[in-house]
């Protein structure tokens, strides 16, 4: 997404640190047992199965987030989202069911909530993005009722289908905040699917109004794919609110108070929207812990982990390495961009490892499926460096298409589970003679 410059102040928690009760060594300590953790971790091993690493994970549960968006929309239960972890974790790794509030890279050491001290030679972040909930007045008290919803957590999803069955008229919002968040995407296919469902409800839509307020300028960060959305919303008759800022939530009252900027990223009015249903895309950003360390990007709110974007090396701490969402990587936040960083940090720490040079390159791959409608879906693949579209596929992927609805229903969720996980190649790079090329 297109952005201004201004941003959403990000003043991390103090976090306390416990006394150590306990300290453990391995030789890579792995934080975060999400989509990049457990698939960099079976890269890893794939490679060398002799090495001890460990995964550094507080959850039992382990979500295959894209899911949300399509259980916010009635194609999911939640259910369908969930795995256990304790199945996912590859072969040969140690699971650390633990929360980490400490790093020490000058001592190589991660400290846990439950005291365990942690102590590494070589070191991978991908702890995911913090959802910052706090930073909207009034959200974290009005979601999940009164017409409040979010698909950024799996406690709401359900809720975002449940109102759009019963939207009956009125308001219906859609936010994205002004902060970088996970799948940029996400806050505009909830809209298509909820715009499908109010037309084919009699006399609905015409009782409605959808709108989308954004901080941004532009409707995606990528030309060819933003040019295509102005369309869609302009057929869908969706009513777009650039450089607006949801900064308050009245659940009570239904209303919604956004800051509205001028092209410079200057507040300059705000305004008030009743709502019958909003859905809210909260502000994001990396952990408190990583804002709080040595790692985080200097001068950078976010606090995202300062790393190189093509070799994923940390720009200070050559033994540290970082991918996912919490990582400084200039391209979009997706679960598509992990399965194209995890064999690059993999392939680099292990050169490192050996004193050999870093050849593998992150060209800022990234894939945002944009549902468009329930048989109807853009797949929007494209590199966040460089904002031009890339296919893995013999097809223009400037285009709404049913057989990417089908991609993005049914075999993305299967391979995420049965290959990405597992630390299989990307299936892209089979057929890369075939791939449509601009």
């Amino acid at each position: 997404m297109a952005t201004l410059t201004s941003e959403t102040a990000q003043t991390p928690a103090l976090t306390a640190v416990p006394a150590v009760s306990k300290t453990v060594h391995y030789q890579i300590a792995i934080v975060g047992g999400g989509a990049a953790g457990i698939t960099t971790a079976s890269v890893l091993l794939k490679r060398n199965s002799q090495l001890d690493v460990a995964i550094i994970e507080p959850s039992n549960k382990h979500y295959y987030q894209p899911g949300w968006t399509l259980t916010g929309g009635g194609i999911f239960q939640i259910q369908d989202t969930v795995r256990n972890q304790r199945d996912l974790i590859p072969a040969g790794a140690t699971w650390i069911q633990d929360r980490v509030v400490k790093l020490d890279p000058d001592r190589n050491a991660v400290i846990t909530q439950e005291g365990i001290e942690v102590l590494y030679e070589y070191l991978i972040l991908c702890p995911g993005i913090q959802v910052d909930w706090h930073l909207i007045k009034g959200l974290p008290e009005a979601i999940g009722k009164n017409g409040v919803t979010s698909n950024y957590s799996p406690k709401y999803a359900p809720y975002t289908w449940e109102l759009i069955q019963k939207f009956s008229g009125g308001n219906a919002l859609f936010t994205f905040p002004n902060t970088p968040i996970k799948c940029g995407g996400a806050p505009q296919k909830v809209m298509y699917m909820a715009d499908d469902v109010f037309r084919s409800k009699w006399g609905v839509r015409q009782r409605s109004n959808v709108m989308f307020l954004t901080p941004a300028t532009k409707m995606f960060a990528v030309p060819e794919y933003y040019a295509l959305l102005d369309k869609v919303v302009k057929e869908r008759e969706i009513d777009v609110k650039f450089r607006h800022n949801l900064k308050e939530i009245k659940g009570e009252s239904k209303a919604a108070i956004f800051d509205i900027f001028d092209t410079s990223g200057n507040v300059v009015d705000e305004v008030t929207y009743q709502y019958e249903m909003i859905h809210v895309a909260p502000p994001q950003s990396a952990p408190d812990f990583i804002k709080q360390s040595p790692l985080a990007t200097p001068n950078n709110s976010y606090g995202w982990v300062d790393v190189d974007q093509y070799t994923m090396q940390h720009n200070r701490y050559p033994n540290v390495f970082a991918l996912g969402d919490a990582s400084s990587a200039p391209t979009s936040k997706t679960a598509a961009a992990v399965r194209k960083q995890a064999p690059v940090v993999a392939e680099n720490l292990l050169a490192f490892m050996a004193a050999k040079p870093l050849n593998a390159k992150y060209d800022g791959y990234t894939c945002c499926p944009l549902i468009t409608g329930y048989d109807k879906t853009i797949m929007s693949e494209f590199s966040g460096y460089t904002a031009t579209p890339m296919s893995s596929f013999p097809l223009n992927p400037i285009k709404e298409r049913w057989i990417m609805w089908k991609m993005k229903t049914d075999i993305l969720p299967w391979v995420y589970w049965n290959r990405m996980l597992k630390g299989a190649k990307f299936e892209g790079d089979y057929i890369k003679f075939l791939q449509w090329k601009k």
